[in-house]
C-alpha cells in the first residue's frame, strides 16, 4: 500500500487519501480502490507482460472514451457515468511509471455492479444494448487510427494456423489423444476465413471493437439493472463488429460453464441469444450494415470455434498460456466449446430467423 501512496502523488487529485484496498477479481491487471472524502477512484497496474506497449493501450482508450464522451454530452447524457473518466498525471499524461510498472487512474462509479453470470435474462438484454451502444457511438470513429495492442487477437485464420503448427510440433506428445478434436476443427477450416475475407474485400466495415465482450465488462445500475457503461477497454482495437457480438453470445448464452466436463449440459440458450440480439440491434439501428446482420448468427459459431481452437492449441503445447486447475483442463474447455459449436449448428436456422425478425421489426 505504501507503493500505492507514492504512485498516487503523481496524479492530479487534491483530496486526502482515506483508504486503499485491493478491488475486483481480474486476472490480468492489479486493481485498487482509493477512497477520498469526495470521490472514489480506481488505481490500476497494467500488465505489461501481456500488453507490451501500455502507452498504446492508453492512447486507444483515451481516444475512444473522449469520442464517446462527446456523443454523450451532445445527447444530454451523464458523461461521467456513460464512459470512463481518467485522471491525468501532474505532467499531463495518463500513465505513471514506477520501477518499470505502468499505472493509470480513473473515477470509480458508485451504485454500479457487474455480474460474472447471468442472474436475470434482462441483464443480458441490457448488456446487448450496452455493447450495441458502444458500437453505435464509435461507428464514425476512424478505427484504422487505433493501435493493435494484441496482434491477430480475433484473426481466426491465424488461430487456425497456430493450431496446425501445434499439431505438427506436438510438443506435449498429446496429438494422438485428440484426433477427434483436431478433425472437428479441420472439418470447419473453411469457416475460419469468412470474416477475415469479408473485411479484406470491404464487404464488412472495419470498426472499433471491444474484443472482450463478457457480461462482467458491463457496469449495471444496481437499482434499475440498466447498463451504465462498458469497461475493461484494454483490448479495444480495429476489427469486425461480428467479433464483439459472437464472443458475447459464446460466453453468455452457453447453458454451462466454459470448462464443464459433462457435455450433455452444454447447449445454446436460445432465449438468451434472443435477449442479447434484441438489445444489440436496437442500439445499433442506423449504423449496422445489412452484411453484418447477415453474419451475426454465424459469428457466434465462429468465435466459439476460435476459442475452442485456442484451448486445444494450448493443450497441445503443454498448457503454457491459459491457467489450468486440473489435468486436462484446457482439453475440457476445448471440448466444451466444440460441443457448443455443434449445438449452434443445430440451431443455426432458428438463430438466423431470430436475427432477421428482430432486425426487420426495428
Amino acid at each position: 500500500m505504501n507503493t500505492c501512496k507514492e504512485i498516487l502523488k503523481d496524479f492530479c487529485i487534491e483530496e486526502d487519501i482515506l483508504k486503499i484496498e485491493p478491488y475486483g477479481g481480474g486476472h490480468i491487471n492489479d486493481t485498487f480502490r482509493i477512497t477520498c472524502p469526495e470521490n472514489k477512484y480506481i488505481l490500476q497496474r497494467i500488465n505489461h507482460n501481456i500488453f507490451k506497449k501500455p502507452e498504446h493501450v492508453m492512447e486507444n482508450i483515451t481516444n475512444v472514451c473522449n469520442h464517446i464522451r462527446a456523443k454523450l454530452i451532445d445527447a444530454g447524457e451523464d458523461e461521467k457515468r456513460g464512459t470512463l473518466t481518467f485522471i491525468p498525471t501532474r505532467s499531463g499524461e495518463f500513465l505513471s511509471i514506477h520501477n518499470g510498472n505502468y499505472y493509470r487512474m480513473y473515477l470509480f462509479l458508485e451504485n454500479a455492479v457487474s455480474y460474472q453470470t447471468i442472474e436475470d435474462p434482462m441483464h443480458f438484454y441490457n448488456a446487448g444494448k450496452a455493447f450495441g451502444k458502444f458500437q453505435n457511438m464509435l461507428s464514425d470513429f476512424p478505427a484504422e487510427k487505433l493501435h493493435e495492442t494484441i496482434a491477430n487477437f480475433h484473426n481466426t485464420v491465424d488461430r487456425l494456423n497456430n493450431l496446425k503448427i501445434a499439431i505438427s510440433e506436438n510438443k506435449a506428445g498429446r496429438k494422438d489423444s485428440v484426433a477427434e478434436e483436431i478433425k472437428f476443427v479441420l472439418d470447419r477450416a473453411d469457416d475460419c476465413s469468412v470474416v477475415m475475407d469479408l473485411l479484406k474485400s470491404g464487404d464488412l466495415p472495419l470498426r472499433v471493437t471491444h474484443n472482450d465482450t463478457k457480461l462482467n465488462n458491463i457496469l449495471l445500475d444496481e437499482k434499475t439493472g440498466e447498463a451504465i457503461c462498458v469497461i475493461d477497454l484494454d483490448t479495444v482495437m480495429p476489427s469486425s463488429l461480428l467479433c464483439d457480438f459472437g464472443d458475447a453470445i459464446r460466453f453468455g448464452a452457453n447453458t454451462a460453464e466454459e470448462d464443464e466436463k459433462d457435455l450433455s449440459l452444454v447447449d445454446i440458450d436460445i432465449n438468451l441469444f434472443e435477449k442479447f440480439t434484441q438489445g444489440f440491434l436496437e442500439a445499433t439501428k442506423g449504423s449496422i450494415t445489412a452484411k453484418e446482420v447477415e453474419y451475426l448468427a454465424f459469428s457466434a459459431k465462429l468465435l466459439t470455434l476460435e476459442c475452442g481452437m485456442r484451448f486445444l492449441t494450448d493443450y497441445l503445447d503443454g498448457d503454457v498460456y491459459f491457467k489450468i486447475h486440473r489435468e486436462g483442463h484446457n482439453l475440457d474447455r476445448a471440448r466444451n466449446q466444440f460441443k457448443l459449436v455443434s449445438e449452434m449448428e443445430n440451431h443455426e436456422e432458428e438463430m438466423k430467423s431470430i436475427v432477421n425478425r428482430i432486425y426487420n421489426s426495428l
